[in-house]
């Protein structure tokens, strides 16, 4: 069985060390997983929050040869580490900057903006970033080479699947973002919460088939409506699966499912935040 010990370093590879970060919960399964990659000169991919211990454990494993501290996006739960991490070894920060909407780690200001596709080479290592935007606008998934592990953030994850929370979520470009990972030579996934996931294509279908299954479920509660309904009013039929407890972290992705129908011409959003589907002709 995999170990998510808090603190523990844990070799998944050479020159793949998982840390847990404290921070787990429903969101966060275990907790962040950080990886701290490389064995020579080393780089710290999400520090996750900028917990002191769990800091000292992420600066210790990388015995004092660090390269870059780097981030897949900038949630509360995976960049609030990074700068005080990086200060403290003297290293650049590396990641697209927050944006200006939602919950976002403003205290994240790269040194550098990796653009799609630039390499990062270290240590005999390359790191490809991999924009990936849906869950998060200035999502970027890593893709270690030789290696060929996917290191995901919260664009896949263990266990569940990911909320997708517009403004700055977006269910479109999710769906995009995860279509283009089936055209990259990927062995492992490597995700922010959770195991690492054997056979990538499968896993990627199978979160695409869910959303889209989803999806159908939504248009099916608009089509029951008696008139144009919001995400509150559709949340309990469309996710009559999910636990109740749950269901405020559902209506979110529910509001990109609605908002993708609109965007697919499926869809008219009428005042107050009601929806309808698109009557034909």
């Amino acid at each position: 069985m995999d170990d998510f010990t808090v603190g523990r370093t844990l070799v998944l590879a050479p020159g793949v060390r998982r840390v847990v970060a404290p921070n787990g919960g429903p969101l966060t399964g275990p907790g962040t997983n950080s990886y701290v990659l490389g064995n020579g000169r080393r780089v710290v991919l999400d520090p996750g929050p900028a917990d002191p211990a769990h800091l000292e454990r992420l600066a210790g494993a990388c015995e004092g040869r660090c390269e870059f501290i780097m981030v897949s996006h900038t949630h509360p739960d995976h960049s609030p580490g990074a700068a005080p991490l990086a200060a403290a070894l003297g290293v650049p920060l590396v990641g697209l900057p927050p944006p200006e909407t939602g919950p976002q780690d403003r205290s994240f200001r790269p040194e550098r903006v990796p653009a799609d596709g630039e390499v990062f080479a270290f240590d005999g290592f390359e790191l490809v970033a991999v924009h990936t935007p849906g869950h998060a606008s200035n999502h970027v998934c890593w893709l270690l080479r030789p290696l060929d592990w996917l290191f995901t953030g919260d664009h896949l994850m263990g266990g569940s699947t990911v909320v997708i929370a517009p403004p700055d979520g977006n269910m479109n470009a999710y769906l995009a973002s995860l279509q283009r990972l089936k055209s990259l030579p990927i062995a492992r996934l490597a995700p922010g919460h959770g195991p690492v996931l054997e056979d990538p294509v499968a896993v990627v279908d199978a979160v695409i088939a869910h959303r889209l299954r989803r999806e159908a479920r939504v248009v099916d509660a608009l089509a029951a409506a008696a008139q144009p309904a919001t995400a509150d009013d559709l949340v309990a039929r469309v996710y009559a699966d999910t636990p109740v407890a749950l269901h405020p972290l559902a209506r979110l992705s529910l509001q990109a499912h609605l908002e993708k129908l609109v965007e697919d011409g499926r869809a008219v959003s009428t005042a107050e935040g009601r929806y309808r589907l698109r009557q034909a002709g």
